[in-house]
């Protein structure tokens, strides 16, 4: 059970529903997941659900290899919402089932093409030490370039704050029928 029930529109103040509706009229299309708490404190969520945005739909990285810093960021921090909200995404660009299972599992994924496993491996390092290794950032370095690579930190800084949020709130999974995440 959430900690903080999610507001109805009519119990948000102004400041509240200016910020649903910014994050409802955005790529998102409705206001969910960790918006559904952080709309509490509106400017910090307005301002938090830009950066997701731009992390999201904007960002140079390619949505397949996006995915895989997601799910390893969700598995990290048994973020089931974030897990269960973006494996059908990443099923979709393009991620191997074989991957996910192996993820969910705390496996390493065998048989990743090289731009997932560079990805995975700096993800993941990021995500157990909070540093990534000079092998792991070359790797990174020399196959996305700066930008790339600059996002991809990024991309792990925003969902993790997610997962915490998630974590924190007790927002619940959307499905209950599905595996859940274990520590």
């Amino acid at each position: 059970m959430p900690r903080l029930a999610p507001l109805t529109y009519e119990q948000m103040n102004e400041a509240q529903r200016r910020a649903a509706d910014e994050i409802a009229a955005g790529p998102r299309g409705r206001v969910m997941g960790p918006f559904t708490v952080l709309l509490r404190a509106p400017e910090a969520a307005s301002r938090f659900q830009k950066v997701g945005e731009y992390m999201r739909f904007v960002t140079k990285i390619p949505a397949r290899l996006r995915m895989i810093a997601v799910l390893v960021t969700a598995r990290a921090w048994t973020a089931q919402y974030e897990w269960q909200v973006h494996v059908p995404q990443a099923l979709s660009a393009g991620v191997a089932q074989a991957a996910i299972d192996a993820i969910f599992e705390r496996r390493r994924p065998a048989g990743l093409p090289p731009d997932e496993q560079i990805v995975y491996d700096f993800v993941s390092e990021l995500q157990e030490s909070g540093r990534v290794s000079d092998a792991s950032f070359r790797a990174a370095l020399g196959r996305f370039g700066e930008q790339e690579t600059i996002e991809l930190t990024m991309l792990c800084g925003y969902f993790t704050a997610v997962a915490m949020a998630l974590n924190t709130f007790e927002v619940e999974a959307p499905d209950k029928t599905k595996p859940l995440l274990r520590d």
